[in-house]
């Protein structure tokens, strides 16, 4: 059964208002939830919109895999649930701190290690609620896959920022938690992971995470207790203890460790063909996702990064600013023009007047 369509609270009373006064004056909002994540992206200006407390789990319903929560709902609390049912989030979102909310979560469209192996956020978002610039509550999609018919508009919501509107609930697709997991630890050059990390995924291994860092390539196996241990047996390394192993991906997803600590250099998200060979930058790096990811700190300009991703055929995000980054820099890439098109009217249909978030993305709108 559907679930029914909540239109008004005290809650969205009070967004509807704010969001209102906000046309009326010709101003704009700062979506915010619980805040984790406000450095990512480019600053926003206006007011806050707090969304923390349009909060609670609407439904869950572990046999069919699908939880339903609102936007303000904290993010641990999702995952405490679903655990008690040997269920999980499959794109290991970061929480970046305990404040960390469902709805910031979606918004940001951030995944963890796993991503490379499961897939990304917006592919386990079968609905979502959102309040538009007219405070109109609309929602798309529903709590199964035949329900996602036409514009995909749920997963649209996944990594658009509070730009499109105000998610105010999202219905989520679960996995099971795999029956066993282990980790490798092998010794190689960056080169040789990449090669090495390319081979295996052309091979039936139950990988579902991978990084390299100083010489050192991780590999985590999860799936079939026979499963597991028959990759162990056929790739070799050293095995790492489970508490090491948890550790690691834990401080990896959260960006706990040293490398990622606040710093004079900025850190860049750069993403490319996994199959890229090592990139001509200076600096550090850690690299994920099979190869698709490398996070670098590095001295060089940001129009030499983007132009070493872009000739790579990929990206490169300013993720977290370094005290002496630029402070007019913008943290993502220009949008083409083409998809620039898109983006404005999809602006135009969902946020007309640019309440939301605006410059979150592109400065331009």
């Amino acid at each position: 059964m559907p679930l029914p369509a909540v239109t008004s609270s005290p809650v969205l009373e009070r967004l509807r208002e704010q969001i209102g006064a906000a046309r009326a004056a010709g101003g704009m909002l700062r979506i915010r939830g619980g805040d984790s994540k406000s450095w990512y992206g480019n600053p926003v200006p206006g007011p806050v919109l707090d969304v923390r407390d349009y909060a609670g789990v609407v439904a869950y319903d572990p046999a069919e895999l699908v939880i339903t929560a609102r936007c303000g709902t904290p993010l641990a609390e999702i995952e405490a649930t679903i655990a008690q049912n040997g269920q999980m989030l499959p794109f290991e979102p970061p929480h970046f701190g305990p404040t960390a909310t469902l709805g910031g979560c979606i918004a940001a469209g951030l995944a963890g290690p796993r991503r490379a192996y499961a897939g990304a956020i917006r592919d386990y978002v079968l609905g979502v609620t959102i309040m538009n610039a007219r405070g109109e509550v609309m929602r798309f999609g529903g709590q199964v896959m035949k329900n996602v018919a036409g514009y995909d508009v749920a997963r649209l919501m996944a990594g658009s920022l509070g730009t499109l509107g105000v998610i105010l609930d999202v219905s989520l697709r679960l996995l099971p938690v795999p029956v066993a997991t282990h980790s490798l630890r092998f010794v190689m050059d960056e080169n040789q992971a990449i090669e090495t990390l390319n081979h295996w995924a052309g091979k039936p291994v139950p990988m579902s995470a991978s990084a390299w860092h100083e010489g050192e390539l991780l590999l985590r196996l999860s799936g079939s207790k026979a499963g597991v241990q028959s990759a162990i047996a056929q790739l070799g390394g050293d095995l790492v203890a489970d508490d090491g192993s948890t550790a690691y991906w834990q401080a990896l997803r959260e960006q706990t460790s040293d490398f990622f600590a606040p710093s004079a250099t900025a850190l860049w998200r750069i993403a490319v063909p996994p199959t890229t060979p090592a990139l001509a930058l200076e600096g550090a790096q850690w690299l994920e996702w099979g190869g698709g990811l490398r996070w670098w700190r590095t001295p060089e300009p940001a129009a030499e990064i983007r132009r070493v991703a872009e000739r790579a055929g990929g990206h490169a995000t300013l993720f977290r600013r370094g005290t002496n980054t630029e402070g007019g820099l913008p943290a993502f890439s220009s949008i083409p023009g083409p998809l620039a098109a898109i983006q404005r009217r999809l602006k135009a249909v969902f946020d007309p007047t640019g309440i939301f978030n605006p410059c979150r993305i592109d400065p331009r709108f």
